[in-house]
């Protein structure tokens, strides 16, 4: 325990809704390659607010989540971003936190290497066993060749 912790008591484990842990997935595969596009920010933004758990969310909210999952990566990287959405995922929600990702990803039209480790690690974080993720990718794949 540090001096500070002895004052001001130890830190609590930081811990991620279910909004703020789908939303994490998202932000980690659109933010994998350095670049968030306007077209994967807009289209992030977009599916956000299109889903019933984000729909009471005003801008402000809305803001003060992401500001949260981006103090998150550059405080404590990628790989605790996805850790911290897998833990606040409900089980029956990584599938489809998965799909919105791996959609956000084709949403530039390249998806570079990158882009295919974050997404195969957040594949093997959530426990989506490889036949399901590889049919989510190319349905993702289909859907966005226009």
């Amino acid at each position: 325990m540090g001096l500070f912790d002895k004052v001001m008591g130890p830190k609590e484990p930081e811990k991620l809704t279910k909004e703020e842990a789908f939303a994490a997935v998202g932000l980690a595969a659109i933010a994998a390659d350095g670049v968030i596009t306007e077209e994967e920010g807009r289209g992030f933004l977009v599916g956000l607010y299109r889903m019933k758990m984000y729909k009471n969310l005003n801008q402000n909210q809305m803001g003060n989540l992401l500001n949260k999952l981006i103090n998150i990566v550059q405080r404590q990287g990628f790989d605790a971003l996805i850790k911290l959405a897998n833990e606040g995922l409900p089980a029956d929600m990584k599938e489809s936190a998965f799909a919105v990702a791996t959609d956000l990803v084709f949403a530039d039209g390249d998806v570079d290497v990158t882009e295919q480790q974050v997404m195969t690690k957040i594949q093997q974080m959530m426990g989506i066993p490889e036949a399901q993720a590889m049919k989510i990718i190319e349905v993702m794949s289909i859907k966005n060749k226009g």
